[in-house]
């Protein structure tokens, strides 16, 4: 078991960075503890941002049962999801963008910075 962790994480560390596109997540079913990875670019800065936990997903934008309503409250209070203005180059703002929000292409980055600066939870 020691060794397949090894043989994952050496896999995982030979991450090609110029030749990822920019602020572009994907999966990365090899990583022993992180589900995506993201080569954020802001200003000309490059950055390899891992985030997520291997083998869980977020509750999305809309979830249906109480467990999953009580998952997202716990994520956003842990994550301080409060704040406007995440750093793209931060894991939580990939996070939040890929596991639990705006994958599914239904909230415009806006319409959550407004519902988030006014306190209007999204559910």
């Amino acid at each position: 078991m020691a060794d397949k962790r090894k043989k994952a994480a050496a896999a995982a560390a030979k991450l090609a960075k110029d030749k990822m596109a920019c602020n572009k997540p994907r999966r990365t079913p090899g990583h022993p503890t992180k589900s995506h990875v993201v080569k954020a670019c802001k200003g000309g800065e490059e950055k390899i941002v891992r985030f997520g936990q291997q083998g869980v997903e977020g509750a999305g934008k809309n979830p249906q049962s109480a467990k999953d309503k009580a998952r997202k409250k716990s994520y956003y209070a842990r994550h301080n999801a409060q704040d406007p203005n995440p750093d793209i180059m931060s894991a939580r703002y990939w996070s939040h963008r890929v596991k639990w929000m705006i994958l599914s292409g239904m909230i415009i980055p806006e319409l959550l910075y407004t519902c988030l600066h006014v306190g209007i939870t999204l559910t």
